[in-house]
């Protein structure tokens, strides 16, 4: 049985190993901390016990931490290292070196005193395969997040009530983008060119927004539903909607989002030449809006993957949400994001696919969607109520009203977590995470994910 090693649990005054079988993530993740608790870190040992054990990773990137998983750097040099240590504005190239060389043999040290050596970082280095997938930059790879409307995808073949459901998110993101209604139940132009483009998909045709702007023109039918197709939506409305459509079309920032990877999810949880994959999908570059557009069809991108998997009680893969503030907040707030995550952390169980999240704002979660987790990581919080409502959350997903986890939680020394794992018996533990394989540089640039993909190539 594969086990994710962690780090060190503490007993009285003394600490031993602490690991978890990798089926426990089955049943989702959350890690929670205020900057500067470590909860970056124990995320990112989260994710390489993950790939240690080859089970692929999908992570989503707001902050711009996670593509740190492009430094391995596994030969342990000063050179290697050098482009990657802070140094003052006016350091001479001999001075960052010397810098550099310190931090190797700190770095050295350090995973030494977790068990992980020089063979380890480098088998670790070549067993994996690091992705990192940027929409509308090219600082990493580029993204056609409208595939599944402008790609046809085989699944129109053997699923399509799935394709049917990304076909409806990628509509939706088209539809906010023009600033029009985008629900699919109560917008006539969401029916309206949902019909078109599974008319074009269905018949192997194209359906790029060019070829709906035609069809809004001349529509390929008299009827939508039981009304004449004037009743359901008026010539002008049409021309109103097409005009809108155009316009998006010609923008040079759109073009960048209709390009690139094919958002294929199930194609990015292969092995690549026998490697295990780590795909990141950074947003740290978009605005609060078209992040949540983009991973609100990402996500339903996930879940249609998620749904069309045999069932499985083993951890076949690890969806990592880092800084996931904002994107699954309570009731009555509703980002395309949050129904996606709610039905993920609901179902995916049932496939082997695990859900960790990540966030420092635990005041802005809806706890009840996470009362499916059965792993929660708990790192210093910053206020009396950002501890009241984990322990509320934590109670909900656990029902041990029996333990004092607030006394337990403002005692949290620095880069220490409080551990409650349903799968296991007895209390909670307090856990010190591994040092982590990877050089945590910090949030990355879109420029230095550009050279650390040419370092990792």
């Amino acid at each position: 049985m594969s086990a994710f090693f962690l780090g060190a649990a503490r007993n009285g005054g003394t600490a031993s190993a602490y690991e978890i079988p990798a089926h426990h993530l089955v049943t989702h993740g959350v890690v929670l901390g205020m900057t500067g608790s470590g909860k970056t870190g124990f995320l990112t040992v989260l994710v390489e016990e993950s790939l240690r054990n080859q089970v692929p990773v999908l992570m989503i990137d707001v902050k711009g931490d996670l593509p740190n998983l492009l430094l391995t750097l596994p030969s342990f040099t000063a050179e290697e290292m050098a482009p990657w240590v802070e140094a003052p504005p006016n350091a001479t190239p001999e001075q960052r070196l010397g810098l550099a060389a310190e931090r190797v043999e700190s770095r050295k040290k350090s995973l030494a005193e977790w068990g992980i050596g020089p063979r380890g970082v480098q088998k670790f280095h070549e067993q994996i395969a690091v992705r990192v997938i940027t929409p509308g930059s090219s600082a990493g790879e580029l993204l056609h997040v409208l595939s599944s409307l402008e790609r046809r995808s085989p699944r129109w073949d053997d699923d399509p009530e799935s394709a049917r459901a990304t076909l409806s998110a990628a509509i939706s993101l088209v539809l906010r983008l023009v600033g029009r209604e985008a629900d699919p139940a109560k917008s006539r132009e969401h029916v309206l060119l949902a019909v078109l483009a599974e008319r074009r998909l269905l018949a192997n045709q194209p359906a790029d927004i060019a070829a709906l702007l035609e069809d809004l023109e001349l529509p390929p039918f008299e009827r939508i539903g039981a009304l004449p197709m004037d009743r359901f939506m008026t010539k002008k409305a049409r021309r109103d909607l097409a005009a809108a459509l155009n316009s998006l079309l010609a923008s040079p920032t759109f073009a960048s989002w209709r390009q690139g990877a094919t958002l294929d999810v199930g194609a990015w949880m292969a092995p690549i030449n026998g490697k295990t994959p780590a795909t990141i999908v950074s947003v740290a570059h978009l605005d609060d809006d078209e992040r949540a557009l983009v991973l609100g069809v990402l996500l339903e991108e996930v879940l249609s993957w998620v749904r069309g998997l045999p069932g499985a009680q083993s951890l076949r893969a690890l969806i990592v949400f880092d800084e996931i503030y904002g994107f699954l907040p309570p009731h009555p707030a509703a980002p395309p994001t949050k129904k996606p995550l709610v039905a993920l952390m609901k179902q995916a169980r049932a496939f082997g696919v695990g859900v960790v999240i990540a966030t420092q704002n635990p005041m802005d979660l809806d706890y009840r969607a996470l009362s499916n987790a059965g792993l929660w990581c708990i790192g210093r919080l910053q206020t009396d109520a950002d501890r009241a409502r984990v322990v509320e959350g934590m109670k909900l997903a656990q029902g041990d009203d029996d333990v004092d986890y607030d006394a337990m939680l403002r005692h949290l020394e620095p880069r220490w977590f409080l551990v409650r794992n349903a799968h296991a018996k007895g209390p909670p533990k307090c856990v010190q995470p591994r040092w982590a394989i990877t050089v945590l540089r910090g949030p990355m640039t879109r420029q230095e994910i550009r050279r650390a993909r040419g370092t990792a190539a």
